[in-house]
């Protein structure tokens, strides 16, 4: 078999472009395609509890801590005692983080609306069903 006649091969191939993609957008404005993710993932008017991000984006722990330690030290986030649960810890974004996330939400919008215009959407939503499918088998860890 080659490695063309792989599912692996075109989902790899195609995120790292598209990773790569965002990373050549975001590097002037000092974020990665990861950091813009995390921003993308905090509520911008509540916050969102640290413990919920992780799980949001399929990121690991260590990884997600170390993110959010650079980016608050960039004054990007703030991380606050909930009010109403003092062993919750709030995600919230400063006034440079909501423009960045701004900034990177216009980016995403703007990549899927040129992709939803050249394929449609019919073939969009069998784009999701196909992904749905191999979420659901690579999530079974059975081969």
């Amino acid at each position: 078999m080659k490695s063309e006649d792989t599912v692996d091969y075109y989902l790899r191939k195609t995120w790292l472009k598209v990773s790569k993609m965002y990373n050549q957008i975001a590097a002037p404005y000092g974020l990665t395609q990861s950091i813009g993710f995390i921003l993308l993932n905090i509520d911008p008017k509540k916050g969102t509890p640290s413990t919920q991000l992780g799980p949001m984006m399929g990121m690991e722990p260590t990884s997600l801590s170390r993110t959010l330690k650079a980016i608050e030290g960039k004054g990007w986030i703030v991380k606050r005692s909930d009010a109403s649960d003092g062993r919750v810890t709030r995600i919230l974004l400063t006034d440079e983080g909501h423009r960045l996330r701004a900034i990177s939400r216009e980016t995403v919008v703007s990549f899927n609306q040129k992709l939803l215009e050249e394929i449609g959407a019919e073939r969009f939503k069998e784009f999701v069903k196909v992904m749905d499918i191999i979420d659901v088998h690579s999530t079974k860890k059975k081969i």
